[in-house]
């Protein structure tokens, strides 16, 4: 079941409606994956609609712009090649 959260205490601002838009999304998109049995898809949207949640009510702050995060360094991005065996 996905958690409800009261966010009638917080003020809407532009940001707020895109959190709520997202939030009410990732909601209905867990609601259609419970129906097709597809459990751990279930978990990533619920996760991502409590995260949408903590962050309208404040719960956590939102990231700063232009930060990059989870960067891979020293990565090969393209495929090495055929593999000879």
């Amino acid at each position: 079941m996905v958690p409800v959260y009261n966010d009638a205490s917080v003020p809407a601002t532009p940001d707020d409606e895109s959190l709520a838009y997202i939030r009410q999304m990732l909601g209905e998109l867990r609601g259609v994956a419970d129906e097709k049995g597809a459990d751990m898809l279930c978990y990533l949207l619920e996760m991502a609609y409590v995260e949408a949640g903590d962050l309208m009510s404040g719960r956590r702050a939102l990231s700063p712009k232009g930060l990059k995060r989870n960067e891979a360094a020293g990565v090969a991005v393209k495929p090495a090649g055929k593999i000879k065996l």
